[in-house]
């Protein structure tokens, strides 16, 4: 059953077992972008955008030859899923405007799941209390990568990069669960389909776009 925490200790309980993938693909993140972009300006990008997908899609374009400009779009279009979610839990958030947009800053998929109480709502102290554990994990981690970049020169000699869909996978699975309304589970099927859909062809990062188009069923009545 779906319980829903109120403290900061809370939200940080509930995010201790996704310290460790997150660690792993903070290391897995280092590791691909040192050679590309530097040890300083990878750790610098991990404290400022703290966005894994978005960060490795930009490293990946760059590794690939691509434009700076390329990979800014790349890692903007797999960060435009924060709008929504931001427009979600807004609500919850406390204080002034500058106060809220702050707190938004700490929205994470993992924070953002988690804090969801299953009736529509999102409690603001577990989403902020889930966002600790996650950023010593992906800061952490980054560090870790750039500074064993030349022991491990590909992440995938050790299954590192499965990690990264595992990972989302966990956070999916533990939300359909939590919210296993015929509504919420047909949301999820079609978003499926629609990212498998456009995965082969389409532009990093607009699969997921796309998918959160499924979000619109709640529409329906």
């Amino acid at each position: 059953m779906h319980t829903t925490p109120r403290t900061y200790r809370d939200g940080i309980r509930l995010a201790l077992p996704l310290v460790l993938p997150t660690l792993a693909i903070g290391i897995s993140f280092g590791v691909l972008a040192e050679p590309v972009i530097g040890a300083t300006a990878a750790t610098v990008s991990s404290i400022v955008v703290f966005a894994g997908s978005a960060q490795v899609a930009a490293v990946t374009v760059l590794e690939g030859g691509g434009a700076i400009a390329a990979a800014v779009v790349a890692g903007l279009l797999l960060n435009l899923r924060f709008m929504p979610m931001s427009f979600a839990i807004t609500p919850n958030l406390r204080g002034s405007r500058w106060r809220r947009a702050a707190e938004a800053q700490l929205i994470v998929d993992a924070s953002f799941a988690l804090s969801a109480d299953g009736q529509g709502g999102f409690n603001r102290e577990v989403m902020i209390g889930g966002w600790v554990p996650q950023a010593v994990g992906w800061i952490g981690g980054t560090v870790i990568g750039v500074l064993v970049g030349g022991i491990i020169p590909e992440p995938a000699t050790l299954g590192l990069d499965a990690i990264f869909p595992a990972f989302f996978l966990s956070i999916l699975v533990g939300e359909a669960r939590a919210n296993s309304s015929e509504r919420v589970l047909q949301a999820i099927a079609l978003a499926t389909v629609i990212t498998l859909a456009l995965l082969p062809w389409a532009p990093p990062g607009v699969p997921i776009i796309a998918a959160s188009a499924a979000a619109l069923l709640g529409l329906r009545r």
